[in-house]
């Protein structure tokens, strides 16, 4: 048996405009047929290349989180605790409204309306959530642990006002805010900080 036809496109290109799509029109609002003609691919080829609709959009979140969502990824490295909070807000903000792209997050949006069909990618999407919270959550620790944070800060609950922040923040994005409106909240925001 023959090794097959090699592929007549570019695998990692076509995955960006497989994130793109997505990150538009959210999970389920994305048909294979929205998904074959951005990638410029037939369905065969995608099932070939990726999988089904859910393993390719495993491989967008990833991409997704990896790039433009990447912005956790930096705000953990930052010196203090509110150098932390203010990259994930500010990240969240350049995220959400670059020119160019889709507004609002991935992440948000692929996961806010799904029905049964789509409770895998719910799923997976809750416990990347869950996951970026506790990253973040630690971080928190250890800035307490360090006196960063006073030693009754309560890092739980700071590490879910600030995803529900981000979260709230990229609603706003995707719902048409500007840019400058986002970041007099994300100010707001930073304006309770414990010090």
């Amino acid at each position: 048996m023959g090794a097959g036809r090699p592929r007549a496109f570019d695998v990692d290109e076509a995955l960006d405009r497989a994130l793109e799509v997505f990150w538009r029109q959210g999970y389920e609002g994305t048909a294979l047929s929205d998904l074959t003609a951005a990638m410029g691919i037939s369905r065969p080829s995608l099932y070939a290349a990726y999988g089904n609709k859910e393993a390719l959009f495993r491989k967008v979140l990833d991409r997704y989180l990896d790039g433009p969502g990447g912005y956790l990824r930096q705000a953990l490295l930052a010196p203090t605790a509110r150098a932390v909070a203010e990259e994930l807000l500010r990240g969240a903000i350049r995220a959400t409204t670059a020119e160019g792209r889709p507004r609002g997050c991935l992440v948000v949006q692929s996961a806010l309306a799904t029905g049964e069909d789509a409770a895998p990618v719910r799923r997976h999407v809750r416990a990347h959530r869950r996951a970026s919270q506790a990253a973040l959550r630690e971080r928190l620790e250890r800035a307490r642990a360090e006196g960063d944070l006073p030693p009754d800060a309560d890092t739980a609950a700071l590490a879910r006002y600030l995803w529900t922040t981000v979260y709230g923040l990229s609603v706003q994005a995707a719902g048409g805010a500007a840019r400058e409106d986002l970041e007099r909240v994300a100010e707001l925001a930073l304006s309770t900080w414990p010090s």
